[in-house]
């Protein structure tokens, strides 16, 4: 079974940019929102995915995340409920730990967030100075409710 831990933060500045080894654009729907599932269909640079999420207990889930053809993720996003979430996503190693920050467009222009894995759920980490308040257990900074 395929299980994600994962911590979101808001981002309190942009001096991620220079830390960033790479970013990618990256187009994101959602067939389903059900809070007890989700699946997301996304296009990330020229790939695409479909990605179907449990419910979250804390920060770990269930996750399943295929790489599926660009051509029908494309197809895909134009069957999800609207909006489509637009962002850049910035990629920054940080003290061993990859950190993956989002700059959103759009509806939610302006927001920030950055979220790390965490191979379990007693990992410790440090911060990096951009980052802000924990948004973990915070449902109104949950992707598929960014959507609605």
């Amino acid at each position: 079974m395929a299980i994600e831990i994962e911590r979101k933060f808001l981002v309190k500045d942009e001096s991620f940019i220079g830390l960033a080894k790479s970013s990618s654009r990256i187009m994101q729907g959602y067939l389903n929102r059900d809070p007890e599932r989700t699946v997301r269909v996304r296009t990330r640079g020229d790939k695409g995915y479909i990605t179907v999420k449990g419910k979250n207990h804390g920060f770990v889930r269930k996750e399943f995340e295929y790489e599926i053809p660009y051509n029908d993720a494309q197809q895909l996003l134009s069957l999800c409920n609207p909006p489509i979430l637009e962002k850049e996503r910035y990629i920054v190693d940080y003290e061993g730990m990859t950190w993956e920050v989002d700059r959103f467009y759009g509806a939610h222009e302006g927001l920030l967030t950055a979220e790390v894995e965490l191979p379990s759920e007693t990992t410790q980490i440090s911060l990096p100075d951009f980052i802000g308040e924990e948004v973990t257990a915070n449902p109104a900074y949950y992707n598929s409710n960014l959507c609605k």
